[in-house]
């Protein structure tokens, strides 16, 4: 279901986010414990890619950007094909994609498993399938896209470590794959929630992950005015 024929007006909006946006309540929560399976930071700089699919790429995005060693972000597609790679096409549910955002970050600064903690404690509810709230469909599933072998094992074993620990309330349903590309979203989706940030969607859902994001990892937090 697309947010922009589900937000038709402002009130109908609000309305329908208060009452729905259960992923939302992730910024409620406290965070959940780091990883035990990881790696090591790095001893020089450089940069690596993750992808990650938390629901709407509008929150997602806007948390990891705010993130120290991350070094930029982009919104966009990941699980389907080039030739379907467009929001219209995306949000017809048809297409095997997921909205997704890739991070670049310094390895020597922020490891892969500290990104996961903040994906499954800050950005989304790993609980819900095929949803984050009032977003219905598989392209709001919670999945993640591995790149490399690391990745794929570091997954495993955090979903895994959180499933044992019974961190939530019901068992993760985050999809782990292997990534088969990315591609990049519209111009519009990029920055979205910085760019328009009294949309009420952004107010409701999205502001109170980067505000728990500030309270839970304050020693990650960093500003952001754009690209």
């Amino acid at each position: 279901m697309s947010r922009f024929n589900l937000l038709r007006n402002s009130m109908l909006a609000v309305l329908l986010a208060f009452s729905l946006c259960a992923g939302c309540k992730a910024a409620d929560r406290p965070p959940v414990p780091a990883p035990t399976t990881d790696v090591a930071l790095a001893t020089t700089a450089g940069k690596q890619k993750a992808i990650f699919a938390g629901g709407c790429f509008w929150g997602t995005q806007t948390v990891f950007e705010h993130v120290r060693g991350v070094l930029a972000t982009t919104a966009g597609y990941a699980g389907g094909s080039a030739s379907t790679a467009t929001y219209d096409q995306v949000t017809t549910e048809t297409t095997g994609h997921a909205e997704s955002v890739e991070v670049v970050y310094d390895p020597s600064k922020i490891t892969y498993g500290r990104l996961l903690q903040l994906f499954f404690s800050v950005v989304h509810d790993p609980t819900q399938l095929d949803r984050q709230g009032p977003d219905v469909g598989t392209s709001y599933r919670s999945a993640i896209f591995t790149l490399n072998d690391d990745q794929r094992r570091i997954s495993l074993a955090y979903i895994a470590q959180l499933n044992a620990a019974k961190v939530f309330p019901k068992p993760i349903v985050t999809e782990v794959t292997p990534s088969k590309g990315f591609y990049r979203g519209e111009d519009y989706h990029q920055d979205y929630a910085l760019n328009n940030p009294n949309n009420p969607y952004i107010l409701v859902c999205d502001r109170p992950k980067l505000e728990a994001l500030k309270k839970e990892f304050p020693e990650l937090y960093v500003p952001y005015k754009g690209k």
